[in-house]
């Protein structure tokens, strides 16, 4: 398919902006902690509805040609969100209903690896560090309210209180039987491999952060041990953890459970509880990714009693410096509603750290955005942006 690629200059702050695509539906690149790109970092994969069918695809950064990977109707809509890129060969996985499919990305061949039982529902896959297998979390489907957790959360709150049996399963890619690595009757979420250690992984006990006792855990693959990752002991609240590019430090944000404690954190920490940093977070935001401590970024907030003072729908950067968060600057709108899943934000540095990837629906479809990263001193902060 032809380059759909549109280049502007935000209008705020100055910043070199690509429309990567430009299609009347819905596209979006993978969820946050997953990263999309492959061919040596010279194609992104993006699942998108064109012609009334939900596929995957994947286009040349440098051209902006695409290509389409699947061409079979994918049930729910939202299931590429949680697609995964073999970090050692050119495969992707997800799933397609309640079957995990490889798909050869230069061939575009399938292969059925896995199918979940039928009462169960899937979510995230990832792969694990030395490309050998896909990791992922089932649980049991909801019974006797509504439940659509993907656009809005409705029955969010019901799904956690429900207890359901959960599981982890890895998947070899090669073939083979899947193995359940742990399960509970806790709702489990956000299977995360560990990007550098073959054998490390955290996932989530999920649902309302109030009421979540113990959001980030561990697991040992290779042995089986659990153990609690930011113990919340202390009444702080923390989430949407991943995985920095070194594979031993977690990121997360978080807040005090307190009423008059709703200063917004951030934190990061290696996967056996070590080297512990967390600190205020100017702002705030939804979600946040980095490759290490020293730059963030986030996607603006909702909710919050700033947004009452200023814009929210803007891609923002935040420093560490001298055991503090400094910023936020902006580095473009995004002008997101964030109203479904397929068109949450969801910002992440590129690999070589010289853009920042977004998906936004303000042309009214959800479409993905390349934000060139500028250095963090030139960039306007909020306060100047607010008066503009």
């Amino acid at each position: 398919m032809p380059s759909e690629m549109i280049p502007y200059i935000d209008a705020l702050t100055g910043t070199k902006v690509t429309q990567l695509t430009n299609h009347k539906c819905h596209s979006h690149h993978l969820y946050f902690t997953n990263p999309g790109w492959h061919d040596r970092n010279r194609r992104l994969l993006f699942g998108s509805d064109r012609g009334g069918r939900t596929n995957l695809f994947s286009i040349e950064l440098a051209t902006g040609y695409i290509t389409q990977i699947t061409d079979a109707d994918m049930p729910d809509e939202t299931l590429f969100l949680f697609a995964s890129v073999n970090p050692c060969r050119e495969e992707a996985y997800f799933f397609r209903g309640r079957k995990l499919i490889a798909v050869n990305l230069i061939t575009r061949k399938e292969r059925l690896l896995y199918e979940a039982p039928d009462n169960f529902d899937v979510n995230m896959t990832n792969v694990s560090a030395d490309g050998r297998y896909v990791c992922t979390g089932i649980y049991e489907r909801a019974g006797g309210f509504k439940a659509d957790l993907l656009r809005g959360y409705v029955g969010f709150r019901e799904y956690f209180e429900q207890h359901p049996l959960s599981r982890i399963v890895r998947v070899p890619v090669d073939g083979g039987a899947a193995e359940t690595l742990h399960e509970e009757r806790n709702w489990i979420g956000h299977v995360n491999t560990s990007p550098t250690q073959p054998h490390l992984m955290t996932f989530c006990h999920e649902g309302p952060w109030d009421l979540v006792q113990q959001r980030i855990w561990g697991l040992d693959m290779n042995t089986g041990k659990v153990w609690k990752i930011r113990p919340q002991d202390d009444g702080m609240v923390c989430g949407h953890e991943y995985w920095f590019a070194d594979g031993l430090r977690i990121g997360f944000h978080g807040r005090s459970r307190a009423v008059s404690g709703r200063q917004a954190t951030y934190g990061a920490i290696e996967f056996d509880n070590t080297d512990h940093v967390e600190a205020p977070f100017p702002y705030d935001s939804q979600h946040f990714f980095s490759h290490d401590l020293s730059l963030i970024v986030g996607d603006g907030s909702r909710g919050h009693s700033w947004d009452r003072q200023g814009r929210r729908d803007l891609v923002m950067l935040w420093q560490f410096e001298n055991g503090q968060f400094v910023g936020p600057r902006v580095l473009c709108e995004h002008r997101g509603s964030a109203h479904v899943q397929q068109t949450h934000i969801h910002p992440r540095f590129s690999p070589d750290m010289k853009h920042v990837l977004f998906t936004s629906d303000m042309t009214g479809y959800g479409q993905l955005y390349l934000a060139e990263l500028k250095p963090f001193a030139e960039l306007p902060t909020i306060e100047q942006v607010w008066r503009k």
